[in-house]
């Protein structure tokens, strides 16, 4: 089946009204320029993808199997399609992008095809998606090492790739980062009180207190002495 999955396939096999039949046209269509419609006998008979078409030429005789493999064909395009779109917001995990393709009823085995793909040609990389939420978190939104492992987790990353990505994660720095932002945030409250905030929301970060009291300890931060307690 040219590598496009029994399933995709069988999905299509209920599809009987595509007849065998003569090409007769191949048109693009007006609202998808990489797509054709194929006309065979003279009347309209399927719509496939440009590069699944590829090889057809009017006057070419399709047999019913070789209709359901252009199906198939253009089943795994779509997919594929698909993918890229969901990719094109930010980098996803694997994970991630194989429950996307599974809500959208896409077989498994068309799954399989599409991520191998995407693995092959380096859009799919755990490793990768594991720096680049790292960075991402560091840069925009600061996290304890222990949340990210966490999240990291919940995107479906394996525990080799989170320790590798997490093996030089400084911390301190983005502890920092957080206190810094939140204190501009807290600057009309009185001083104990803001101290009180900004330590509750470093440490549901994900931040340990230790680690909070030692950056409060070395930085001129509302310039409060560090005996308080984490409060939610």
């Amino acid at each position: 089946m040219n590598g496009y999955g029994a399933g995709a396939i069988a999905v299509l096999c209920f599809l009987k009204d595509d007849m065998a039949g003569k090409i007769t046209a191949l048109e693009p269509q007006k609202h998808a320029s990489d797509r054709l419609n194929v006309f065979l006998d003279g009347m309209f008979a399927f719509g496939v993808a440009e590069i699944v078409a590829a090889t057809l030429k009017v006057g070419a005789w399709l047999s019913d199997e070789a209709i359901l493999e252009l199906k198939a064909a253009d089943g795994v395009e779509l997919a594929h399609s698909r993918a890229l779109d969901y990719l094109s917001y930010r980098p996803r995990s694997e994970a991630e992008l194989r429950r996307h393709l599974a809500e959208k009823a896409v077989p498994d085995d068309v799954v399989e095809v599409v991520v191998a793909r995407l693995v092959d040609v380096g859009l799919i990389d755990d490793g990768a998606f594991a720096r680049y939420w790292r960075d991402s978190r560091a840069r925009f939104r600061p996290r304890g090492r222990q949340v990210l492992r966490y999240e990291m987790g919940q995107k479906g990353i394996a525990s080799e790739a989170i320790d590798e990505a997490l093996d030089d994660y400084d911390e301190a720095a983005a502890v920092r980062l957080a206190a810094e932002e939140q204190v501009r945030r807290l600057g009309s409250l009185p001083p104990e009180e803001a101290r009180r905030r900004l330590v509750g929301r470093l440490a549901r970060r994900g931040f340990s207190y230790e680690l909070i009291q030692e950056t409060l300890a070395s930085q001129d931060f509302l310039q409060l002495t560090d005996d308080n307690t984490v409060e939610d």
